[in-house]
């Protein structure tokens, strides 16, 4: 089911390092000596935060950044390395009181036992606001890190070649999520008792295996970590065509695609919502947010300037797989407005140089779409799911 129609957007903010253009850090405002800390981070979140943001996404991956996604070049000229998404969202948790935390975690080679701790744990700490993007990888360097498996090299994720391993991949990352959900249900919300006189910290009739047998995960259960505070924390997932899309359907609270036009957006989400449907999952909310790259200036000719003076930099033009936006915060909300007509319910905005465009998102956008009614005055829920008009879901095994 599609949210209900609603005046208010939703919007979420991706990090990326300095930025999504290449030649970002050497923007002025970019601080690439403090990429590698704590404050950093803690400071875009703040940032974002401010302009009352749904949640951030944070950007990781199991080898470094390239200007293709599945063939690692040698540049020295671009920011290369990253720091752990999921500890980066858990050192900012307790910085921050309302915005969604959801580090990239990487399902091709990350055991789900893991990666369902971990995200637990981001719960507890934030108190209810933490998610996760699930993501594949189909790069041979990346599946050699672990030695577990031998990728071929697959040049396009669509490209006929690829089409058995990108299959397979998508159905390991639907089993990993599912391996997840269930482990943070394999405590029941009172399984904890705590009782000193009597001497009882749990019941153990109410923490469960999970028992899941599948092609690619035998796992038992239970987690070690108790419920988390939204029960179910956020999954996501980036999609650009029938596979992934179809991850979405079955798994994710929130999809990200990349229409380039209301129409594609239009065409994308009747996808996506017929997906839903063969899934079984007419029911559930499911999210749909447009992904843009935005460069933010006070005129479309400065953004413009400002690109072309990066592309410079980078010596070539910048592409992306999402559309790429260059203009004012009021050219900006137009195209959102005129995107949400096409069924999506909020946008997830990639911001080109993180110093200059995520505080024009904050500061310039933001109160733009509050002029309009179509943003939010004041963070109204306590958890990310609250944010998102996502119902705290039952535990499965908990007995009716």
């Amino acid at each position: 089911m599609s949210p209900t129609p609603a005046s208010h957007l939703h919007l979420a903010v991706a990090l990326d390092g300095t930025g999504w253009h290449p030649a970002s850090w050497r923007e002025p405002v970019a601080r690439p000596h403090d990429l590698f800390t704590a404050g950093y981070w803690a400071g875009l979140v703040a940032e974002a935060e401010r302009g009352l943001i749904d949640f951030v996404t944070i950007e990781d991956g199991l080898g470094p950044q390239s200007a293709h996604p599945l063939d690692p070049d040698e540049r020295t000229d671009q920011v290369r390395g990253r720091l752990d998404a999921v500890l980066v969202a858990s050192r900012v948790a307790p910085l921050t009181r309302h915005i969604g935390l959801v580090p990239t975690v990487v399902a091709t080679h990350t055991e789900p036992f893991h990666v369902s701790k971990a995200i637990a744990t981001l719960d507890h700490v934030s108190t209810g606001r933490a998610g996760l993007r699930v993501q594949v990888s189909g790069r041979p360097d990346e599946a050699a890190h672990f030695g577990r498996r031998t990728l071929g090299r697959i040049d396009a994720y669509d490209s006929p070649a690829a089409r058995d391993l990108v299959a397979e991949l998508f159905d390991e990352a639907a089993d990993h999520v599912e391996v997840v959900r269930r482990l943070w249900d394999s405590w029941e919300d009172d399984a904890e008792i705590r009782d000193a006189a009597t001497g009882r910290f749990i019941d153990r009739d109410k923490l469960h295996y999970i028992d899941f047998e599948g092609r690619f995960f035998h796992v038992k259960g239970p987690s070690i970590t108790p419920r988390p505070p939204q029960g179910q924390p956020l999954v996501t997932a980036l999609a650009h065509q029938t596979l992934p899309y179809r991850l979405v359907a079955r798994q994710a609270d929130v999809g990200y695609v990349t229409p380039h036009d209301v129409a594609q957006a239009r065409a994308i989400v009747a996808e996506i919502r017929a997906e839903q449907q063969t899934a079984g999952r007419a029911g559930d909310t499911l999210h749909v947010f447009g992904d843009l790259v935005v460069f933010l200036d006070d005129s479309e000719e400065a953004a413009r300037a400002r690109r072309d003076r990066l592309d410079a930099l980078a010596g070539e033009p910048y592409t992306s797989d999402a559309r790429i936006f260059t203009g004012t915060a009021g050219e900006l909300a137009d195209l959102l407005e005129d995107w949400a007509a096409g069924g999506l319910t909020g946008f997830r905005l990639r911001p080109a140089v993180a110093g200059h465009d995520l505080p024009r998102i904050s500061r310039d956008l933001v109160p733009e779409l509050q002029r309009r009614g179509r943003f939010r005055e004041a963070y109204e829920a306590g958890t990310l799911r609250g944010l998102l008009g996502l119902a705290r879901p039952a535990n499965r095994y908990a007995a009716a």
